[in-house]
Order: structure tokens, then C-alpha cells, then sequence
């Protein structure tokens, strides 16, 4: 496939992207080993502000300023909770930059104010650079999507790297006794190659260990879809050596072009509802990405969408749960996905994922939502960040008022960078509740209140069901009141109050 060098300037600041290419959803500025070996001391701060918290971050984006990065310069996390901190673990990439390679580790307690711990890895692991460099390819300097667990006393790191051969790509393990390591390379767990066998791409690993101890890996981007391969508990490594596993999602085709752009896939199994979950992204990384997810009864699946069709069938499958979106007065965030799934240990879930912002998307954001929970089983997405907030009730006075409402509709546009230049935003439209219980003025529009659920039922046919909860409004930095839900189609539907 044809590799593609984008230059652009923003404001003085010149960005190099380089290991873009249509075999792969995957692109990062250019990284290069950079000098670490004396540390910068953060300036003393004054107590934490929220509001410190910024949409772009060109003052703290050159390498030197690493200890500052906190939420900023983070693709592809993975988070997991270990003790009393959250660990994230994310892609080698930073803001108009060259950026050392290794896997960057952060960690928070409140996954609001997050510091920066270090780095995986030194340098590239060497026997995923080895297997490579067998195959006649120069793996890229930069390490992608990677995924932690716990086993035991054990912690693992899956890992992706990959080179300008399409499809020529790894992901290998690293262990450790400390989530801060140091980590040691294992081995590696599934390559594929560029020849003409029906594969997909070995890169964005995520891994299931169920009850009874067997575990799984789901992975691949783009070319076959998303694989499951069986592991072997005991060593993290494929339960048999060469293995590759089998195809277990997919997406269709339009006008009879394949819709191939998904990847960066997450599974997780939750146990109140006896559901396995596969979140899966779709589309540019950069514009559409978006999140998709469908649940099985068991690991191996199969999975199923939300209208109940196999998500290895050849169409687009929803819900779509999280997707660029835009509130009045902001410019918006896209390529919203590529999504960590995890829970805090009492039951309650988040969900993560980078976020560019609509006035630069070169800058990558983290974002961690809550996820609730459909009374038919379904995940939804706050449509704002995490902030602290409580999940006491809303009272129903609370709900009076002007609102914003979001609906997550999608424009299918096969292909990928060149093809996917438009974010294609859902902005939002003002809603009227009233106390009379109807909506917007309509008295054929109603809405109903069992808290923490509201019941929208609207004149043209369309009820919307969705998760009253007190949050923050990020775009004008106040508290408010957001939902979130779905349809009865299965449409994601967000909002905040004014």
C-alpha cells in the first residue's frame, strides 16, 4: 500500500506524519529516539484546577516538557486499576513532535489529574524488531495500541509494532511485578505478513480471561476485520505456537466498495449482566472514527449488534455509542475512539479513548467517560468527560428547563484518509422540558421521569430512553446535568443542560 507523508503547519509548529497507510488505521507523528537521560523537573503548581485542563496544549507539547503532558499526547490507551491508582498505558506519540519510543505510562487516582510515570520499553523490543526485519521490513520507530492486565502477581503488556510494508506487523509481551515496571520482553504472540493468505492486520491487541481461566485474545485492523486466538493462560503467549485464531467481526460493503476501517478493538465481560462486550472503532482515525459495540454469551462469541445480527456479517453494526460531536459554542472533538473499557472495582465502568479537537486535530486528548447501562443490556456513554461527579439522584425539578440535545447519526463514507476528511460532527439542537410534560412545546411529544431514567416519546414515532446524571459541562466549565441513551433504533442520544 502506498505510504503517505503529510506536512502541515499550525501556528509555527510543523508536524511530520509518516506511518500512514491504507493497509492500517493507524498513523502518529513521526517518533524518533530522543536524549532522556536528564530528567526535567515539573515548575511547582499551584493546587489542581480543572479548569487548568485545556482543548490544546501547544505550550507543554515539545519533548521537554513531558512530565507535564497529564491527559495530552495520549492515542490508543489502555487503563486499567491497580491498587489505589489507574494505570494508562498508550502509543508513542506526541503533538508536532519526534517522541522516544517505549509505550507511555501514566497514572491517576481520580482519572482527571493524571501524571506521567515513564516508559514500557528503552527502546523497540527486540524480537519484535528481529521478526521484522526476517521479513524484509524496517519496523516504524513508534509502538502502538498497546494492553495491560494482571495475572496473578504478574502484569503484561501486549504491544504492537509495525513498518511500511502493509500488513507486515507484530504485537508481542512484556511482563513485570510492578505496573511501572521495569518490564522485560517475553516473546512474540501473533505476526502477520504481506503475502496473498486471508489475515488481518497483528496489531491492536485486547485480551478476556474468563471464570474458568481461559483467556483470549481479539485483535486486527482493517484487511479480515477483528480476530479471536486462544492463549494460554499460564505464559500470555498463543496457546499454539503460529496460531492466528479466526475472524469474529467484520463490516460490509457500500456501492460495492468494502467498508474495511475497523479496528482497535476492546472486550470485557460483565458479570451483573452475564454478557461478554466487543467495542469495536470504525473508520479515520483522524475525522469519523467512531465506537461500535455487540455482546455474545460466551468469549468466543458469536457476537451479536444491537438489531441482533452477527457482527461478523458483512454490514455496519450499531449501537454506535460514541462518535464526533459538537455542543453550541465549541468546536467539537473527533476521531473518538480506539476505546479502553474498565471498571473502579465497585461496580461502576468508564470508558476511554483519545479525542482530537475540531480547531487542530493534530492534538490528541484523553477522554474518560462513564458508561452506564440500558435496561436491556446495552452500554451507553456520557457525553462529557469524567469530573468527579457522584451517581446520587437527580431530582426530577432539576430536568425543567432549555436543554442540548445530540443525536449520533452516521453518513457512511468507505475508505480511509483520503477519503474520510470530513469529521462528520453531530452537532447539537436545542430541547425544551417543560413541566407540563411535553416537549418543545409539542403536545404530541411527551417525556416521563422514573428516576435516574427519563422516557422521551416523540410525535414522529422515535422514544428515547436515556440515563439522567449530574455532570460537568466541559465546554463552558460548570456543573450541569447530561443523559445519556439510546432509541428505540438503537441511536445514541446525548445531552446537557443550559
Amino acid at each position: 500500500m502506498k505510504k503517505i507523508i503529510v506536512s502541515l503547519s499550525f501556528a509555527g509548529i510543523i508536524i511530520i506524519l509518516v506511518n500512514v497507510c491504507t493497509s492500517c488505521s493507524k498513523s502518529s507523528p513521526a517518533s524518533t529516539k530522543t536524549d532522556t537521560t536528564t530528567t526535567v523537573t515539573p515548575p511547582v503548581t499551584a493546587a489542581f484546577d480543572i479548569n487548568s485542563i485545556n482543548d490544546t496544549y501547544a505550550d507543554v507539547a515539545p519533548f521537554t516538557y513531558y512530565p507535564l503532558w497529564a491527559s495530552y499526547n495520549v492515542h490508543d490507551p489502555s487503563i486499567k486499576k491497580f491498587g489505589d491508582y489507574y494505570y494508562c498505558y498508550s502509543t508513542d506519540v506526541g503533538f508536532g513532535i519526534t517522541v522516544r519510543s517505549g509505550i507511555q505510562i501514566r497514572k491517576s487516582k481520580d482519572m482527571v489529574q493524571w501524571q506521567f510515570v515513564g516508559w514500557v520499553f528503552n527502546a523497540l523490543p527486540a524480537k519484535g524488531a528481529a521478526y521484522i526485519k526476517q521479513q524484509g521490513g524496517t519496523p516504524y520507530d513508534a509502538l502502538w495500541a498497546p494492553y495491560i492486565l494482571q495475572v496473578g502477581n504478574e502484569y503484561r503488556l501486549y504491544y504492537s509494532l509495525s513498518c511500511s510494508t502493509a500488513r507486515l506487523s507484530v504485537i508481542g509481551l512484556a511482563t513485570a511485578t510492578n505496573p511501572e515496571g521495569p518490564w522485560v520482553e517475553k516473546d512474540i504472540v501473533v505476526t502477520s505478513t504481506d503475502d496473498n493468505s486471508v489475515q488481518t492486520n497483528a496489531i491492536d491487541p485486547t485480551v478476556i480471561t474468563t471464570a474458568s481461566g481461559l483467556q483470549y485474545m481479539y485483535y486486527g485492523s482493517a484487511w479480515d476485520g477483528i480476530y479471536i486466538m486462544k492463549l494460554d493462560p499460564a505464559t500470555g503467549l498463543a496457546a499454539t505456537p503460529g496460531d492466528k485464531g479466526i475472524r469474529i467481526a467484520n463490516r460490509g460493503f457500500t456501492n460495492g466498495n468494502y467498508n474495511g476501517n475497523i479496528e482497535g478493538s476492546e472486550i470485557i465481560y460483565n458479570p451483573a449482566l452475564n454478557k461478554y462486550y466487543l467495542f469495536i472503532a470504525y473508520d479515520w482515525l483522524q475525522t469519523k472514527y467512531n465506537t461500535r459495540v455487540c455482546r455474545a454469551d460466551n468469549p468466543a462469541g458469536p457476537f451479536y449488534d444491537y438489531t441482533g445480527v452477527d457482527a461478523n456479517t458483512n454490514v455496519d453494526h450499531t449501537p454506535m455509542i460514541i462518535a464526533p460531536y459538537q455542543f453550541n459554542g465549541h468546536g467539537g472533538w473527533q476521531g473518538t475512539s480506539h476505546v479502553s473499557v474498565f471498571d473502579d472495582g465497585n461496580g461502576q465502568y468508564y470508558i476511554a479513548h483519545q479525542a482530537r479537537p475540531g480547531v487542530n486535530s493534530y492534538y490528541m486528548d484523553l477522554h474518560v467517560r462513564k458508561l452506564f447501562w440500558t435496561a436491556d443490556g446495552w452500554p451507553v456513554a456520557s457525553p462529557e468527560r469524567y469530573a468527579w461527579e457522584d451517581n446520587s439522584t437527580v431530582v426530577i425539578d432539576s430536568l425543567l428547563g432549555n436543554w442540548e440535545q445530540i443525536t449520533l447519526n452516521y453518513l457512511i463514507v468507505p475508505g480511509y484518509a483520503n477519503e474520510q476528511l470530513n469529521p462528520n460532527m453531530q452537532t447539537s439542537v436545542n430541547l425544551s422540558i417543560d413541566a407540563a410534560g411535553t416537549l418543545n412545546g409539542d403536545a404530541g411529544s411527551t417525556w416521563t421521569y422514573a428516576a435516574p431514567w427519563m422516557t422521551m416519546k416523540w410525535s414522529n414515532g422515535t422514544t428515547d430512553k436515556v440515563f439522567i446524571q449530574k455532570g460537568r459541562d466541559w465546554e463552558n466549565k460548570k456543573s450541569s446535568y447530561i443523559f445519556t441513551g439510546l432509541n428505540n433504533s438503537g441511536t445514541a442520544k446525548w445531552g446537557k443542560k443550559k
